[in-house]
């Protein structure tokens, strides 16, 4: 049932995104007099099909391969045009009529993500201080200072109101040079910061990597931790835990919930940590020695017990709520696209430069994931998916690859410049490299999500 559901959502997903890109080109190339032969969503064998009743006839179908789509206008290269449509054709029109109509797709994209975007700000949505939590020994937040409690208001030149907003610009700076300035505010005061990494920069910038990296997490939740099972032969059985046992600390830093223990736990391969525990109105002190395994390619610890979590409570002030007026509303959501349209292309440039993991790039295993999951939490959850998703397929088709709408604007921009078409070889050419250079990326993407769900 779970999968039918991510398979849903993700067919859902797909659909309107490719429906918003695919009007963009099709309204604009109808306004300024092209001849739209088909509106498709999908490829393939057309499964439902209508006839428009206007003076052009056009095709409006769902096809059979719901990955995609297409908008087919009338193209003198494409077969036999009569002459009195030569003009409709899309060779005859304008240099520029025909960049806007390669245009529009992605900038439906863009601005459908910025009404998204602006529903979302007047819905209201819960936001998270950026508070942080457990600091782990030996870390680069331990050495620049940082301690449970402090809250981060600016990342380098970036001032951060949630947890969102810190994690973009912790992004962005460290991608950078691996030096992170940070803006703290601890006991009503503000102090400076800086954190740096000089080693294994580029392991960082893989996906949930970087904060654990950076060596701190952030605040959450208290709830009280038990230990529900412990097998005879775990590590956590041979340092004298039982069930029933209450985890109270680690090193001497206080257990908050569960995932911070296993936060904790994990970032401790093959050491020994101290555990205070609560068994039956008495604390105890014992010290296990936690296992070294490896998983996505890194060791991590493992105690080999299980948990269980006691009612969730947020701390005073950690959490609120943000809900912006229409007007307002619609700054929030241009602003959000520009930012996060921004970050996609400075994503794309490091990784291209090698500055970011490639296994950021994710594919449509991930996709689809990602659609179901958002799906399962709501409405407001499901929209946010569906603009980040219209942001980056807006971004990515406008890369000045062939195949793809940026590489015919380059082709237009030729043409303009140059006073005539780019030679039928240099085309073809072009969509062999365009070829290569899409399957290079798919392959990648597919890699990735295998590859993820293998380890």
């Amino acid at each position: 049932m779970k999968i039918l559901i991510f398979i849903a959502a993700f067919l859902v997903a797909i659909g309107i995104l490719v429906a918003v890109h695919e009007f963009g080109h099709y309204w604009v190339a109808k306004k300024l007099g092209f001849k739209v032969l088909r509106f498709s969503i999908g490829f393939g064998k057309p499964l439902l099909m209508r006839v428009g009743r206007d003076a052009d006839r056009t095709e409006y179908c769902v096809a059979a391969i719901p990955l995609g789509g297409y908008v087919k206008l009338l193209d003198e290269r494409e077969g036999d045009v009569s002459p009195e449509e030569l003009h409709r054709s899309f060779t005859r029109r304008p240099v520029w009529h025909r960049i806007a109509v390669l245009l529009a797709g992605p900038a439906m994209n863009l601005i459908f993500a910025s009404v998204l975007y602006a529903v979302l700000a007047m819905v209201g949505s819960q936001v998270v201080k950026p508070v942080v939590g457990q600091v782990r020994q030996d870390s680069p937040a331990a050495a620049a200072g940082l301690q449970r409690g402090d809250e981060i208001v600016r990342v380098g030149a970036r001032n951060v109101d949630d947890v969102e907003d810190m994690q973009i610009a912790l992004i962005r700076t460290f991608s950078d040079d691996g030096v992170v300035p940070l803006r703290i505010r601890r006991n009503g005061s503000e102090k400076s910061v800086t954190l740096r990494v000089t080693e294994d920069r580029l392991a960082l910038t893989e996906p949930g990597r970087l904060l654990p990296g950076l060596g701190f997490e952030l605040a959450t939740w208290n709830a009280k931790t038990v230990i529900q099972n412990v097998p005879q032969d775990s590590a956590g059985g041979r340092a004298g835990l039982r069930a029933g046992d209450r985890l109270l600390s680690v090193d001497g830093q206080p257990v908050v919930n569960m995932m911070d223990f296993q936060s904790m736990v994990s970032s401790a391969p093959g050491r020994e940590i101290s555990i205070e525990v609560e068994r039956g109105g008495a604390r105890l002190r014992m010290v296990a020695a936690v296992a070294r395994v490896m998983e996505q390619g890194r060791p991590i610890g493992r105690l080999g017990i299980m948990l269980e979590e006691g009612t969730r409570v947020w701390p005073p002030g950690l959490v609120g709520m943000r809900r912006s007026g229409p007007i307002d509303a619609v700054g929030v959501g241009v602003e959000k696209t520009w930012d996060m349209s921004a970050l996609t292309v400075q994503m794309l440039w490091r990784i291209v430069t090698g500055q970011v993991s490639a296994k950021n790039i994710s594919g449509p295993i991930s996709i689809a994931e990602f659609a179901g999951i958002s799906a399962y939490l709501g409405v407001t959850a499901f929209i946010a998916f569906l603009a980040i998703i219209s942001v980056s397929l807006g971004v990515l088709n406008l890369m000045p690859v062939p195949l793809l709408d940026g590489g015919q604007i380059v082709y237009q921009l030729v043409e303009a410049v140059k006073g005539s078409p780019l030679s039928e070889r240099a085309q073809n050419f072009g969509q062999q490299v365009g070829i290569a250079l899409l399957v290079v990326l798919m392959s990648l993407a597919f890699y990735n999500d295998i590859s993820r769900h293998l380890n």
